[in-house]
């Protein structure tokens, strides 16, 4: 992806986003959103940001720009994007916030106001009758006993409707100073929000620069790029092969007369299968924390013109001493040593198989039982500082997208 395209993917993003709030309305799942949830998200996202720096300042230990330095700064763009378009809907939203607090604290000036005149004058009126002798002369004018009486009332509740006014009056009075306290701290919000945008779009600005340089820097090491996509290439090649020979041996076919021959569940397995699949965009990530560098299927080389790189699973960018976790309960059925710095460890649950590879170091030994988010292994560092895990999501040899098995 060029600097240009993800440029003009932030200007499409906040223009459509712009686009419909100016409308009055907001695409599904946006319309839904809270102020506190879109809060949230925007803390969750700062966070996934400053992780991804803390990634970028280990692979930066080497002098050497790397592929997987270039992949982790177009991941902080892509959340640096999401970041910029979240603070539009949150300042939107702050926005229709303050302006219903307006009009409620319009409405509250308004009310006492009016109560405040009629407050005035009933409290005229009863001041012409508040001595004893006005009172007297009020009462004997009448022209009944039943008459004196009504008068008697009247004035009792005419006492009794003025200290209620002077109490509503007072209520609102505190209704309206808490209002103001409200406005007030939204506001103050509001400014910090847009500081804080302001913010993200010259840090968005500077890591697109960044990305220039690196992909620059890049440009003039095609060959020792393509040295490396050869040897990456034949490692996962060889993964590929011995995942799918291991899977053809756990998996060995039973014929039935008349019919093709398959591979039969044992009733153990076959509960344990039909829960791994009912836990499809359920399962934990392989990583306690980590950033998605490279998903699965086919992706153009972010540098070599016209060439492709094929993914059987995810990769997964991660700190330094970092260890691999079982997604799900299983049974280790191979720990295969791809190459000197790469050992692959291969869970069965059921008829489904996940991957870890890219361990310097494992834990567990093949025919180990293993629970959800038990240890693995440790990941493996190189000497530019990136620490990474591939992992994958097979269906017996049929390779699965992990993104829609895991939890998001």
């Amino acid at each position: 992806m060029t600097n240009s395209s993800i440029s003009m993917k932030y200007w499409v993003t906040l223009f459509l986003v712009g686009f419909f709030l100016f409308q009055g309305f907001l695409p599904t799942g946006y319309a839904q959103q809270s102020q506190q949830e879109l809060e949230n998200k925007r803390k969750q996202l700062e966070s996934e940001i400053a992780y991804t720096n803390k990634l970028l300042s280990e692979v930066r230990s080497s002098r050497e720009s790397s592929l997987k330095q270039l992949k982790l700064i177009e991941v902080k763009i892509d959340k640096r994007n999401n970041l910029l378009a979240n603070y539009k809907l949150e300042v939107h939203s702050l926005n229709t916030s303050i302006e219903s607090a307006e009009l409620s604290l319009r409405n509250l000036n308004n009310d006492i106001s009016t109560l405040k005149k009629e407050y005035a004058r009933i409290a005229w009126y009863a001041y012409q009758y508040k001595t004893s002798y006005n009172k007297l002369i009020f009462l004997f004018s009448s022209e009944s006993i039943n008459q004196a009486y009504q008068r008697m009332r009247y004035l009792d509740q005419l006492g009794s409707y003025i200290r209620q006014q002077a109490s509503e009056i007072k209520q609102l009075e505190a209704e309206k100073k808490n209002n103001v306290q409200v406005l007030s701290a939204k506001r103050e919000k509001l400014t910090s929000l847009l500081r804080k945008e302001n913010e993200e779009v010259y840090a968005l600005e500077n890591e697109l620069k960044q990305k220039k340089q690196v992909t620059t820097s890049l440009g003039g090491q095609e060959s020792q790029l393509k040295k490396t996509l050869k040897d990456k290439q034949k490692e996962a090649n060889k993964l590929a092969q011995q995942i799918e020979q291991i899977i053809a041996t756990e998996t060995k076919p039973v014929a039935k007369p008349g019919k093709p021959a398959t591979y039969q569940l044992t009733p153990e397995e076959r509960v344990l299968s039909n829960s791994f699949f009912a836990n499809k965009g359920k399962l934990p990530w392989p990583v306690e924390r980590g950033v998605i560098t490279e998903t699965f299927g086919l992706h153009n080389h972010p540098v070599l013109k016209r060439v492709q790189t094929k993914n059987n699973g995810v990769d997964f960018a991660t700190s330094k001493d970092s260890d691999a976790r079982c997604v799900f309960d299983g049974v280790v059925t191979s720990v295969t040593k791809i190459s000197n710095t790469n050992i692959a460890i291969i869970v069965k649950h059921g008829d489904y198989f996940t991957v870890y590879s890219n361990l310097d170091l494992v834990f567990v030994q093949k025919g180990d039982r293993v629970n959800t988010l038990q240890l693995l292994g440790r990941i493996h560092t190189n000497l530019k500082g990136e620490t990474e895990l591939h992992f994958e999501v097979r269906k017996g040899a049929v390779p699965q997208n992990p993104a829609y098995w895991i939890a998001k």
